[in-house]
């Protein structure tokens, strides 16, 4: 590693270690970083590579899609998938537990937000839960846990930024791509509830009728519609994905204000300005990112890392066991966000000299760090369901642990079976 590289890791890591925000370690570790270069015009290439990364067509989606969350949340729609859930699965020995599950993965397919799952979700399961004796650390971890499937099921914010930052990968097939490996970890995820309280008291929910099930399923169903909206009319080529960003405001505009009628006029201030906080968070993280990937290429440090991996195994099972790991150390002090953008550039190589496909790597990398979002120290998910379920993170690490064993097999299907992740895309074209 010459000088330059590690002036970028050490300011880097250092601001980092010191609790500086992201965007600002970024920033800073790149402009040192170029002013240790010499001659090269230090503010213009930051400059133009910030406004450059940020003005691509398909980022346009992100705030389009934040604010549809952002309704979506608002819009009552989280008690409603709930009450179908509940008349689906809420019959079973610790139903709630798979009702949870069930209900996160809708919610935060449909929000596009895991943080938005764990608070909405969380605010009215943990309560009920406990009330039925399934303890109140194990209805947090179980939230948190549950909140970050629906990243993989579309539509996801997260796939848009990974399809920008690796270039020539299409939106529709990592949103294609994410289905059936969301579905899988769901699934895991109730597997673990089911052997964790097989032997608890916590008894199961009354047995819904067919009428009942069929009521809830029509007040859920105009919600779950607009997953199918968005990738039917992608699919259909109705619009781009970028434009079913907007499409997807639109219809959880009219299903909150006019179905459901749970959004005033007087919240769109408010709503809207949450809406644009998470937007600019997200656009200066791919702006700063974009002037570290330059830095990064200039030093050629994805190719470092390239051969240096190569040189340990040629082995493709042994190298993804390598970067898997390491994805889920990065994950543990580093959010999702940022972490797909810095080091797919520096990874995405790596996987493509050993033959796997873009969309496959996106998927296990982005199902990788939703793991990092239940660990400490910078759990997000962890600290909301921790706030919400008004417990701490060292009380909720054990009833975890389970899950997380369920979650890393999860990780490891995806990974080492890519038809999870490119059999539907493959159907569709993509």
């Amino acid at each position: 590693m010459d000088a330059q590289a590690l002036i970028l890791v050490v300011v880097f890591f250092g601001l980092l270690i010191l609790h500086v925000p992201i965007a600002v370690c970024i920033a800073v570790a790149t402009i040192v970083t170029i002013l240790s270069l010499g001659d090269i015009p230090t503010a213009y290439i930051v400059s133009q590579k910030i406004s450059n990364g940020i003005a691509s067509f398909p980022l346009l989606a992100i705030p389009f899609f934040v604010l549809s969350g952002v309704l979506m949340g608002e819009g009552g729609m989280a008690r409603r998938l709930m009450d179908f859930a509940n008349a689906v699965v809420g019959r079973f020995h610790g139903g709630l537990a798979y009702v949870n599950t069930m209900t996160c993965m809708m919610f935060g397919a449909i929000s596009g937000s895991a943080a938005a799952a764990v608070s909405s979700i969380g605010g009215f399961m943990i309560p009920e839960m406990e009330r039925k004796k399934y303890g109140r650390e194990f209805s947090v971890a179980l939230t948190t846990a549950s909140a970050t499937t629906g990243l993989l099921i579309p539509p996801s914010n997260i796939m848009i930024v990974y399809a920008v930052v690796a270039g020539n990968v299409s939106v529709a097939g990592l949103f294609l791509g994410g289905v059936v490996p969301g579905i899988i970890m769901g699934l895991l995820i109730m597997g673990a509830c089911f052997l964790m309280n097989r032997s608890q008291d916590v008894g199961s929910g009354e047995v819904a009728s067919l009428k009942q099930v069929l009521v809830s399923f029509g007040q859920a169903f105009p919600s779950l519609l607009l997953v199918f909206i968005v990738i039917g009319g992608i699919l259909g080529g109705v619009f781009s994905p970028t434009e079913a960003s907007a499409v997807a405001v639109a219809y959880a505009l009219a299903l909150g204000l006019l179905f459901y009628r749970e959004i005033r006029f007087i919240d769109f201030p408010r709503l809207f300005l949450r809406a644009a906080k998470t937007t600019s968070v997200v656009m200066i993280l791919v702006g700063t990112s974009q002037a570290m990937g330059w830095a990064l290429a200039y030093e050629q440090i994805p190719q470092t890392v390239s051969l240096a991996l190569l040189a340990i195994s040629e082995n493709k099972l042994f190298i993804l066991i390598i970067i898997n790991l390491l994805l889920l150390i990065i994950g543990t002090f580093m959010d999702m966000t940022p972490a797909v953008l810095i080091f797919t550039p520096i990874l995405l190589p790596v996987v493509t000299k050993l033959g796997i496909e873009p969309v496959h790597f996106g998927i296990f990398m982005i199902a990788n760090l939703c793991i990092g979002l239940c660990t400490p120290p910078v759990g997000t998910c962890l600290f909301i369901g921790c706030g919400v379920g008004k417990t701490s993170i060292a009380k909720v690490v054990r009833p975890l642990i389970p899950i997380f064993i369920a979650m890393g097999i999860g990780l490891l299907l995806i990974t080492y079976v890519p038809a999870f992740s490119i059999w539907l895309p493959s159907v569709f074209g993509f």
